[in-house]
């Protein structure tokens, strides 16, 4: 055994010690601080995707959930209502849906859907955000002879029909938004996203 001191193999060895110490110190303080850049766990929630169950969704029958804080109409249209959308056009301020930011560009037809008897709709007023109502009864005494059902804002009398296309003459300016979506199988659908994965 030799009583002589390898100096090299000692600052070899202290070197990567203090290396192997510091870098742990450096991940202890910087792992908070790039955490506190993530988006919190409610914010990922609010703005993720939700998948919603429509089997059991009858005809005519609405259900709403919740997506990014704010209501989601999901709507099964008979033929006879997907039918009387084109009667309609004369009276809506925009009935080729051509404001490009009021649904996707797949949604861009005559039904404002994938899926002609499927509606999907962010239920949001396009004048000051109140939430309308769903009137799906044919020409109701209070809304007129023409009213072939669809969405009214008891906040200041807008008027919407089952496509979300709003009428002439009302205060809001634009048609209900469609949320981006894709069916995930035959009764699911994915709202907040479309089939390539863009929100």
């Amino acid at each position: 055994m030799s009583n002589t001191v390898d100096n090299g193999k000692r600052r070899f060895l202290t070197t990567a010690a203090s290396v192997v110490v510091g870098g742990a110190g450096a991940a202890a303080v910087a792992v908070p601080f790039v955490t506190s850049m993530l988006p919190s766990a409610k914010a990922q929630a609010a703005g993720a995707p939700v998948e919603a169950d429509i089997s059991k969704l009858t005809m005519g029958q609405q259900m709403t959930i919740e997506w990014r804080g704010k209501p989601v109409w999901i709507i099964r249209r008979s033929t006879e209502t997907i039918e009387n959308l084109a009667s309609l056009d004369s009276l809506l301020v925009d009935p080729g849906s051509s404001v490009a930011s009021q649904q996707p560009e797949y949604c861009k037809n005559d039904t404002r859907s994938i899926r002609d008897e499927i509606i999907v709709l962010v239920g949001v007023c396009t004048h000051l955000g109140c939430s309308p109502t769903y009137r799906p009864e044919l020409a109701p005494e209070d809304l007129g002879p023409e009213w072939k059902g669809g969405f009214y804002c008891p906040c200041h009398g807008s008027r919407f029909d089952l496509a979300g296309r709003v009428y002439a003459g009302v205060p809001a300016p634009t048609n209900l938004v469609v949320p981006p979506y894709f069916f995930q199988g035959d009764n699911r659908i994915v709202i907040g996203e479309d089939a390539q994965g863009a929100a």
